[in-house]
């Protein structure tokens, strides 16, 4: 089985904003294009316009109705989340990869796959809490999401292109990108001041990234909501809490 090295004091990771995002799709087919040629690349599809299309994504976005709470004052509302890998500290992906295919870099923990080592046995997937692995049925190995490390690290580009592909692309600025392990960053404040969590903090793997849980609303009577802070649900309330119940079953 893989080791992981020792904890890196850079943390490399994306925050997601699940007020702001539309669910638009624009993270996942950006990261598609991007990593179509990249280090991951080809990320293949089969039968795209069948009755049974497959293909390989890193970014994924799901879409949930939440039903209102009247016990809350917090009305009905769509949630959309989008899911990739969350570059834990303690990834199981990588302990349980036998050919050490799946690793944990030092220097800046991201998580990534050595497609010429990677056999396809699928461990990583099945130890993978957060379903963020993707197989490619064409290639025979595992791919996922590795923060576009051939782009972030590209001094050829400009300083502002130097993020994920999902967070330039981004129409209302719900991704950002930045290093969690660093107090003073524009990721760990915008992390502090919005109360941003990790997804199951509960099963020990320590997930970098993190999400910023919808804004509080209320229903005002006429079916518009607003951000009144004095009619916040309660923590357990929320869609966020929510949503990690659904995440665990």
């Amino acid at each position: 089985m893989t080791d992981l090295p020792p904890p890196s004091p850079r943390k490399m990771g994306l925050v997601i904003d699940l007020d702001t995002c539309v669910g638009c799709h624009a993270c996942a087919t950006s990261c598609k294009e991007w990593n179509a040629g990249g280090i991951a690349g080809p990320l293949v599809d089969e039968r795209p316009y069948g009755k049974d299309p497959q293909g390989v994504w890193f970014n994924r976005v799901h879409s949930y109705e939440v039903a209102a709470s009247p016990s809350t004052g917090q009305p009905a509302m769509t949630l959309h989340f989008p899911r990739s890998c969350l570059h834990c500290e303690t990834p199981a992906c990588v302990t349980v990869c036998p050919t050490g295919a799946s690793y944990k870099r030092a220097e800046d923990g991201i998580v990534l796959v050595d497609e010429d080592r990677c056999i396809g046995c699928k461990l990583c997937s099945w130890a993978c809490p957060y379903g963020a692995r993707e197989y490619s049925q064409v290639d025979g190995v595992m791919k996922k999401c590795t923060l576009c490390v051939d782009r972030i690290y590209n001094e050829q580009l400009d300083e502002s292109e130097r993020v994920p592909a999902c967070v330039q692309a981004c129409p209302t600025r719900a991704r950002h990108f930045g290093d969690l392990g660093d107090p003073e960053s524009d990721v760990s404040r915008l992390v502090a001041s919005r109360d941003g969590v990790a997804l199951m903090p509960e099963l020990g793997y320590q997930p970098v990234n993190r999400y910023l849980p919808p804004r509080p609303r209320r229903d005002g009577g006429d079916g518009d909501a607003d951000g009144d802070a004095g009619d916040a649900p309660t923590r357990a309330a929320s869609p966020l809490h929510w949503l990690n119940r659904i995440l665990r079953r």
